[in-house]
Formats: C-alpha cells, sequence, structure tokens
C-alpha cells in the first residue's frame, strides 16, 4: 500500500469520478462559481475586500486587529535553503495541540502551557497556481533537529533522534520552520498556524461538513462516535475526526493523516457551495472567525495580504490535488514511531524544489496507515 491520496501522485490535479453530495438539512444552497480555494481560512479572508468596498471599513480594521502574526524571517535568519523563484510557493500549515485556555477542555489533556504540533502539511503551489501538492509530515517521525532560535530570541540546542512535533514544543514556530527546512532542503515561503478551537469554530461557523464513512469509528479519546454511513459533521466532530488514530483502522499516525487528507477534501468541496457573497453577514461572521483562528509568518500579518494571498490560490479545487504523506518506515526499534525513507523522501523534495509532479514511485512500499478509504466527500 502507498502512502498516496487521490488524485494519484504522479498527476497533480487529475480529474476525478464527480458524486453527488447529500445537503445538510436546514441548510438551502445557491449554485455558484465551481472553482474553490485550498486553504478555507485564507479563501474566506478574500472575501473581505467585498466589505471593505461597501463602505464597513470599521470593519476590515477589526478583522485586521483579529489576526496574529509572528516574525518568523528574523527568527531564522540567513542561514536557510536559498528561495527558488519558479513561480511556485512552499507554505507550511500547522494544527496545534495546545492545551492551554479555551483549548483545554478540546484537547483532553494537562493544562501545562505546552503546546506541539499535532498535524503538519507542507502546501507547494505549483507555477500558475492552478495546482498544488500537500505532503503531510507524521508527528512521530524521529528527525535531526536543528539549532534554532525562536521569536523571543532564544536559542535552543540541536537534537537527535527525537519526534518531529518537539520542535514545536521546544521553540515554536520558528523552530519547527526551522526543522522543516533542515529535513526538506526546501524554503518556506509562508507559514499558517490553526489551534483547536479555532478550527472548532470554523467548522461550526461554515454550518458543518458532510462526509461519508464506510466503517464504524469509535474514539474515547478524541470524543468520536460515528456509525457507517453519511454524517454532517460539527465542529466539535470534525475536531474529533482529524485528530483521532485509535477509533479505527491501526491506531498509527499514518492512519491519522489518511483521515485528516480525506476530510480536507470534503471541506473544500463544500466551501464551493456556501454562497458567502449572497450573504454580508454570514461572509463577516466566517471571516471574524477565521481572522481570530490563524497565526501566520508577518508577511501574511494582514488582512490585505492575506487577502492577495488566497486570490492567488481561489482557482484550486480537491481535484486539483496531489496529497501524501512524507515517505517512511516503521522504527524497528519502536512501532510508534517512524523514520524518514530518506532516497524516496529526497524524490519529494527533488520534485518539489523543481516544481514538478511528485513521482509514484516516492511513495511505493513506504509505511502507511489503515484508514485510506474510510472517509469520503458525500
Amino acid at each position: 500500500m502507498s502512502a498516496e491520496s487521490t488524485p494519484e501522485p504522479g498527476i497533480p490535479g487529475e480529474t476525478g469520478t464527480s458524486r453527488p453530495r447529500h445537503r445538510a438539512k436546514g441548510r438551502r444552497r445557491k449554485p455558484r462559481d465551481r472553482r474553490k480555494g485550498l486553504l478555507i481560512m485564507a479563501w474566506t479572508a478574500a472575501g473581505i475586500v467585498v466589505l471593505g468596498g461597501t463602505g464597513a471599513g470599521y470593519l476590515y480594521f477589526k478583522l485586521n486587529g483579529n489576526l496574529k502574526s509572528v516574525d518568523i524571517d528574523q527568527a531564522l535568519g540567513t542561514d536557510r535553503p536559498e528561495k527558488v523563484d519558479n513561480g511556485s510557493e512552499n507554505i507550511l500549515v500547522l494544527g496545534s495541540d495546545t492545551r492551554s485556555g479555551s483549548n483545554k477542555k478540546l484537547g483532553g489533556g494537562a493544562d501545562d502551557g505546552s503546546a506541539r504540533s499535532d498535524t503538519a502539511m507542507i502546501v507547494h503551489v505549483y507555477e500558475g497556481h492552478k495546482k498544488a501538492s500537500v505532503v503531510s509530515i507524521p508527528r512521530d517521525t524521529l528527525v535531526d533537529r536543528p539549532e534554532c532560535t525562536d521569536t523571543n530570541g532564544d536559542t535552543h540546542d540541536a537534537a537527535s533522534g527525537v519526534m518531529f512535533n518537539e520542535a514545536y514544543s521546544t521553540g515554536g514556530a520558528a523552530c519547527t520552520v526551522k526543522t522543516v527546512e533542515s529535513l526538506t532542503g526546501i524554503r518556506m515561503d509562508h507559514y499558517l498556524e490553526v489551534d483547536f478551537s479555532g478550527f472548532q469554530k470554523l467548522i461550526d461557523e461554515l454550518g458543518g461538513v458532510t462526509v461519508k464513512t464506510t466503517k464504524d469509528i469509535n474514539d474515547p479519546d478524541s470524543h468520536l462516535n460515528l456509525k457507517a454511513g453519511t454524517h454532517d459533521l460539527t465542529g466539535k466532530q470534525a475536531l474529533g475526526l482529524v485528530r483521532t488514530r485509535h477509533g479505527v483502522g491501526d491506531g498509527s499516525d499514518l492512519g491519522r493523516i489518511q483521515l485528516q487528507q480525506a476530510f480536507i477534501k470534503a471541506l473544500i468541496n463544500q466551501v464551493k457551495d456556501v454562497n458567502l457573497f449572497g450573504n454580508p453577514k454570514k461572509l463577516y461572521d466566517l471571516a471574524d472567525t477565521a481572522t481570530n483562528a490563524v497565526t501566520t509568518d508577518s508577511d501574511l500579518g494582514t488582512v490585505n495580504k492575506l487577502m492577495s494571498f488566497a486570490n492567488g490560490l481561489k482557482g484550486i479545487g480537491s481535484k486539483d490535488m496531489t496529497m501524501v504523506t512524507m515517505p517512511v518506515q516503521y522504527d524497528p526499534a519502536d512501532p510508534n514511531r517512524v523514520l524518514v525513507e530518506k532516497k524516496k523522501a529526497r524524490l519529494v523534495w527533488d520534485a518539489l524544489k523543481n516544481d514538478r509532479a511528485i513521482p509514484k514511485s516516492a511513495t511505493e512500499g513506504t509505511a502507511t496507515g489503515d484508514a485510506k478509504g474510510v472517509v469520503n466527500a458525500a
């Protein structure tokens, strides 16, 4: 079994089979343009200009004040991979599992003030911004973390053989970006993070996401209990789905990634049917939630910049995305950890660096979870 999600990694944007979807009760949607945004947070921000153009400029300033940003460029300094000027972009997207504040009751852990990157994805947008590849990095991957400086100016020593998601708990966004750049040899152009509570509110504000499950999913740890069938997921259920690893499959982080990738495609498919521009209040409420939910790098730290970034992505739909997991193998010394399959991973990084399709051979024969096909767009 390979670690890729449809479409096949060798053909970014390959057209798949179109299926009718069930509409959630109580929601009436108007047909609109079928092109979708790649990231729901950035896609929503693109509509903010409509509010500013209607004379509601104060709403723009309120939304602008919602955004949080991190100056990772200053923390990373000049010792970074060279920027490849070929029209492509690389964005590191993180889901934070902080247990503090409003996230405590959602995370199921202790409020110890720590946080880790629960989800990490490299989003590569190809030249022309018509297609994209997404590479998930398993949080349980054992890596060599380089020396890094966080945004407070504190330096953290390098460490060998540590879990990937410890980079975030050690030095936050800056150390995570540093670790990803060291691992891949690719410069990250942008960074975007969503936390537990922000993700849940975002899904609720959208009106939920409809998915079809082919197996029962029951995970008390993530508070998720779904029978096989079609479900209109609330924000709480969606959060449970993207976090579960014991409710279905082999209980591995790799299986959880398969569920995440399937959910992202269902989410993008659903966004296309929400008539935000015909409902200014809905647009504002979603934009307010989105801008409160995300933390970005300083280059995306204003509504104008985020809007411009989003406009460059809005032509990318789920059929235009290739989704794979970084090639790994289970650690012989600990089946709960994985090791980078370096030769195959290099095929992935070389493809992205040269703005090419990820070859099928990069994921053939690598470790994978047992949750592929369990979740699909309804």
